[in-house]
């Protein structure tokens, strides 16, 4: 199962690096929600893949008699899946505020709410201070 897993999560990363690479904003962000599953994925898989046997401990006993699946990577997981859900509905908060304000959701496009580096020219479509759109 490790191995099939394995596979899983190389795909997802690689599809994520080419969301995280385009110029729309919209994919960058569900590249972004892709590669956090990845992240999770991952743990999940390091923490041994065990299935039906629960991490209890039975009455009496300090320690378990067999090998059981392990239960920190599990409540990471649903820890990040939580923290990751707030991430994205937050993030699309932002997209829709920048696309209201910019009227795009081009990457390059938005370049023009960043100041101008030394020796650089801003595009036509920049605002400068003092002006209005």
């Amino acid at each position: 199962m490790e191995p099939l897993l394995a596979i899983v999560i190389g795909v997802l990363v690689a599809l994520s690096v080419y969301l995280l690479l385009r110029k729309n904003l919209v994919r960058v962000v569900i590249g972004v929600v892709i590669l956090s599953n990845a992240v999770n994925l991952l743990i999940f898989t390091l923490g041994r893949l065990d299935r039906g046997i629960p991490p209890l401990i039975a009455a009496g006993e300090y320690v378990p008699t067999e090998a059981i699946a392990n239960p920190l990577p599990q409540a990471l997981v649903l820890t990040a899946i939580v923290i990751g859900f707030g991430l994205f509905a937050y993030a699309l908060v932002l997209t829709y505020r920048a696309y209201t304000e910019m009227g795009t959701i081009n990457v390059d496009d938005m370049r023009v709410a960043e100041p101008a580096y030394k020796g650089e020219e801003l595009p036509e479509t920049a605002v400068t201070e003092g002006e209005e759109k």
